[in-house]
């Protein structure tokens, strides 16, 4: 299983408000429709398609106010675990990092590993952005 972890962002709110969006599927629905094609979503589970794959995400564990863990489901085509990790600095300073496991086969972890560290440090910049409007 290979592990990517994005950069560490800050983000100027308290970790129990950035947790109590980001633990609920459903909070990202204004953000995810229209951005990939048939997202649905509830508080604990969601699915989407992305360049015609099906992907379905469900979470799996939640330590509130630090931690979520998402895991892929079937019809996903990659087995993966995803964690959105919280740490409390101060009341308005919470410092964030994503980290993905996913089985990759050497080919496919050539062609797009370095992509995928490029997507989950983008993802934690857009996340921290998103607090800050």
């Amino acid at each position: 299983m290979d592990k990517y972890e994005s950069k560490q962002v800050q983000i100027r709110r308290p970790a129990e408000t950035v947790y109590a969006v980001v633990s609920d599927f459903s909070n990202f629905t204004p953000i995810l429709q229209g951005q990939v094609d048939e997202w649905e979503a509830t508080a604990e589970g969601c699915s989407f398609k992305v360049k015609g794959f099906r992907v379905a995400l469900r979470m799996v564990e939640k330590q509130p106010p630090t931690m979520v863990r998402i895991e892929g489901e079937p019809p996903s085509p990659i087995a993966f675990t995803f964690w959105l990790q919280l740490h409390p600095v101060a009341e308005d300073d919470t410092r964030m990092r994503l980290t993905l496991h996913v089985e990759l086969n050497p080919m496919i972890r050539m062609m797009i590993g370095g992509k995928i560290q490029q997507v989950l440090d983008q993802a934690a910049d857009r996340i921290a952005e998103s607090f800050s409007t």
